[in-house]
């Protein structure tokens, strides 16, 4: 085999090589297209925890003291204050804490020592909307369903379809 086609071959090889990464590249990107739009399930993993998190929240809906709302959110008062409600364009204060259905603990303003503040038009749904129900000084806990916490996409630890569970202290309106 002469040199030039020695030559040649490597320099197939090569390119044959760059286009399987290039190629690799691109199902990948596609793969996280079509699973970040949401147009298919892309783990049969989420729609087993999407099916948990809705018979638990379809169990405790019948329990006694838990009310449901409209939209689907659940709750308890577990203290009720007599202060000022919120609404929607309001500041709160808080302490909470938020754990997925298995108990997980996956934020904690108690944890951290210190309440939170935030608008509460810039909170996931299911706070907008249970916030608005609670007094200051109020206790409540929230059981809210996927569609109105991080949806299909979830968020950091929280899993996609996740139903989530929040003690929540309405400290101050401001």
């Amino acid at each position: 085999m002469s040199a030039l086609s020695t030559t040649f071959v490597h320099k197939k090889l090569f390119i044959h090589k760059i286009i399987l990464v290039f190629m690799k590249k691109i199902l990948l990107l596609i793969t996280m297209i079509v699973c970040g739009l949401g147009l298919t399930s892309c783990s049969k993993d989420e729609d087993d925890y999407e099916q948990q998190c809705k018979e638990y929240l379809d169990k405790n809906a019948k329990r006694e003291g838990v009310k449901v709302t409209s939209s689907g959110l659940q709750y308890e008062v577990l203290e009720e204050g007599n202060g000022k409600s919120p609404s929607v364009t309001d500041i709160v204060r808080c302490h909470y804490e938020g754990r997925l259905i298995d108990g997980t603990v996956f934020d904690s303003s108690y944890k951290r020592g210190e309440p939170s503040e935030f608008a509460l038009n810039q909170v996931i749904k299911g706070w907008t909307e249970g916030l608005q129900l609670m007094k200051e000084g109020s206790k409540y806990r929230f059981y809210i369903p996927y569609y109105l916490a991080y949806g299909s996409r979830g968020v950091g630890n929280i899993p996609p379809y996740a139903a989530l569970i929040f003690d929540v202290e309405l400290i101050e309106v401001k």
